[in-house]
């Protein structure tokens, strides 16, 4: 496929040039039993109403897996891909032959249809099993996995980026903290999955910022952010509670960050995400999504004109 590949957005220095969606913020989430999926050609065309530039594929298999099917859908809507999400499977060596060929699958498909970046996530399997005590062994193994990951994606002229998230191996301070120390790879620096897990993104954002591949903006409310990291309740029911909140609206430190990225030079885009649960009992199933993501959207607009150098700190204090 060549002529019908869509044109990657060039990302410029103006924020809002540079921000995209992600189907999530419409419930679209790969985790199992996760709730509706609201249909590809409503949230992508929301997404346009919104005037962003590009979108993530989603959960695997909610875009088109065909490249033809999927560069005519991004088209339609007008928007360019971003590139996408994928669990993997490290620190099980039984595990390494299907995660590598899941990796090169997909980087080799969004980079096809005009994407830039492979957002991984280290889960204990494909069901996101809860957490497993981790020997130093299994972190060798995923160090390892980091490294084949970087040369797979970079064969196809993609940038891999692990995302430090609820629920999976790489979630907590000190999971972030022995991935900046063990390994060379870069990071999806998400504002919301960085402060549940007790991680000063506003710190990584100015200490290190050459760590930073890729950005996910999201808020969230300390109140059941607390409830979730002492385990008294689920991601997705904490989520479907109001977790994660238009940018604002919670406690992360979301301006700073930004800030900061602007400051070090940071180039890359920035996905607005505000992870949703839609069909479980959600009110205004059709329009929160839109309008929580409208919201977000004039908050970034003002932070934009307001923007002020924002002073360091150290890295995870």
């Amino acid at each position: 496929m060549t002529d019908s590949k869509p044109p990657s957005p060039r990302p410029s220095d103006d924020l809002l040039e540079r921000l995209a969606g992600a189907p999530i913020s419409w419930g679209v989430c790969e985790v199992p039993g996760w709730g509706r999926q609201l249909p590809a050609r409503q949230v992508l065309g929301e997404m346009r109403s919104l005037g962003l530039r590009a979108t993530e594929a989603g959960a695997e298999g909610y875009l088109p897996a065909d490249d033809a099917e999927l560069a005519a859908l991004l088209a339609e809507f007008e928007l360019g891909l971003v590139g996408g999400f994928v669990p993997v499977v490290l620190h099980d060596a039984a595990s390494r032959e299907l995660t590598d060929a899941r990796v090169d699958r997909e980087a080799g498909r969004f980079a096809r249809c005009g994407g830039s970046v492979l957002v991984s996530a280290v889960v204990v399997d494909d069901a996101w099993s809860p957490r497993v005590p981790l020997a130093d062994d299994d972190w060798g193994r995923i160090f390892d996995g980091f490294r084949r990951l970087d040369e797979i994606c970079a064969t196809h002229g993609v940038a891999h980026v692990v995302h430090p998230h609820v629920g999976t191996l790489v979630e907590r301070r000190e999971d972030v903290m022995r991935v900046l120390e063990g390994s060379d790879v870069r990071l999806c620096l998400d504002t919301g999955h960085l402060a549940i897990g007790g991680f000063d993104s506003e710190a990584l954002a100015c200490e290190a910022p050459g760590r930073v591949g890729h950005v996910h903006l999201k808020d969230v409310r300390e109140d059941i952010a607390a409830e979730l990291r002492a385990g008294r309740t689920s991601l997705r029911d904490a989520t479907q509670r109001g977790l994660f909140a238009p940018l604002g609206d919670g406690e992360a430190p979301v301006g700073a960050v930004v800030g900061a990225l602007a400051d070090a030079g940071y180039d890359g885009w920035y996905v607005l995400e505000q992870d949703a649960v839609v069909g479980l009992g959600t009110d205004d199933v059709e329009g929160a999504p839109t309008r929580d993501a409208r919201r977000s959207i004039e908050y970034l607009r003002a932070l934009r004109s307001g923007h002020e150098p924002v002073a360091g700190r150290a890295v995870g204090r």
